[in-house]
């Protein structure tokens, strides 16, 4: 869960320092006429900040301080109050014609998930959680930021109408992974990891192989984030990197059975093996993309990893009539899970994708989570 910081209390309105300054006047009996010769500045300038039309510069402010006896802190707090309620309330008259652009996110779950804590109910208040959580200043930047520039996957992939809730579900699983304490990233250490990772996909419960796998990628440079999928969501994985020497592999447990999940963790993986550290990398749950080299690359690094071609064709022809036992006793010689080979067999088509499924774990949510 995040935390995220309590905003500070902000007043409907503020009013310009120069009613408070009108109000000592009358308090003392003095006019504008006489405050202006006391500091020498025209009557003109005096009666402009009271009306909140001139600003009280550090120069004025000092002044004021001899002339009334008020500190200059305090009429320079007071101006830089009203000078940005000013802008926040400009900011809100901006935002407020750009509320179509909130139509595109899930802002009703992303409440009850606890992102948007301090989130009202008002256009407004909405825009700014919502820019707050994505770390921009204004939808157009967060049009730069995330449809050009790290989401430009979108141009080849028939997403466009789901851009804000894959861009939520993203942006969760770097907050969440910034928060992840890691180990410079070592390259060779996670490579002589892999068989450790390999042996979790027999672990049925994900409460017991969730945090082993985390403890080893953490210890590798790589910090592993679940984060809950939305329905609009397709995405099975994501791989980036935090940093030069921080990974993040999110997964969504889209799909729900062990041999999805482990493929996608070391699809990922190999995204981070193989590929540059300034690409973005996004598996889809979508069979009519057409996959790039770097996706193809990292399928057949996931599929040999866990379980090496030259293994599956040996024991194939030695196997024409495959059983549960059969399966069972390969996998175990590989050091996977049943399910994972099920999991092959199937897409190889070499088996029914009915077949053999109950050799397959599946995983569910937590209410918590």
């Amino acid at each position: 869960m995040i935390e995220h910081t309590k905003l500070l209390y902000r007043p409907d309105r503020v009013s310009a320092p120069g009613v408070t300054l009108l109000d000592l006047l009358e308090e003392r009996g003095m006019t504008q006429a006489e405050l202006a010769e006391r500091i020498g500045r025209p009557l003109k300038t005096i009666n402009e900040i009271i009306k909140g039309k001139a600003a009280i510069t550090s120069e004025t402010a000092i002044q004021l301080e001899r002339a009334l006896g008020t500190p200059a802190e305090f009429w320079s707090q007071r101006e830089a109050n009203y000078r940005a309620y000013l802008a926040r309330q400009k900011e809100l008259e901006h935002l407020a014609m750009q509320k179509d652009w909130l139509k595109q996110f899930p802002i009703k779950e992303m409440k009850k998930r606890g992102w948007l804590r301090e989130c009202g109910d008002g256009i407004a208040d909405q825009m700014i959680s919502i820019l707050n959580f994505f770390g921009v200043a204004t939808p157009d930047q967060w049009e730069r930021g995330w449809t050009q520039r790290r989401l430009a996957f979108r141009k080849a992939m028939n997403l466009k109408s789901d851009i804000g809730a894959i861009s939520v579900w993203l942006r969760q699983g770097e907050l969440e992974g910034d928060r992840i304490q890691c180990k410079p990233f070592n390259r060779e250490k996670l490579i002589l990891s892999l068989n450790l990772i390999r042996e979790l996909t027999k672990e049925k419960i994900p409460e017991v192989f969730i945090p082993k796998l985390s403890n080893i990628c953490a210890d590798c440079g790589i910090a592993v984030v679940f984060v809950k999928p939305f329905p609009k969501v397709p995405v099975y994985g994501a791989s980036c990197w935090l940093n030069p020497e921080k990974a993040l592999v999110q997964l969504s447990l889209r799909g729900k059975t062990a041999d999805i999940l482990w493929f996608t963790i070391f699809h990922e993986i190999g995204h981070i093996i193989k590929h540059s550290k300034k690409e973005f990398f996004i598996e889809l749950d979508d069979k009519s993309v057409n996959k790039s080299s770097e996706e193809l690359e990292a399928d057949e690094y996931a599929a040999e990893t866990l379980i090496p071609s030259s293994q599956l064709n040996e024991w194939l022809n030695k196997n024409s009539k495959l059983s549960t036992t059969a399966i069972s006793n390969f996998a175990n010689e590989l050091n996977v899970a049943p399910g994972i080979l099920v999991g092959r067999l199937q897409h190889m088509n070499h088996i029914k994708y009915s077949d053999f499924n109950k050799l397959k774990f599946r995983y569910n949510w937590c209410e918590t989570r």
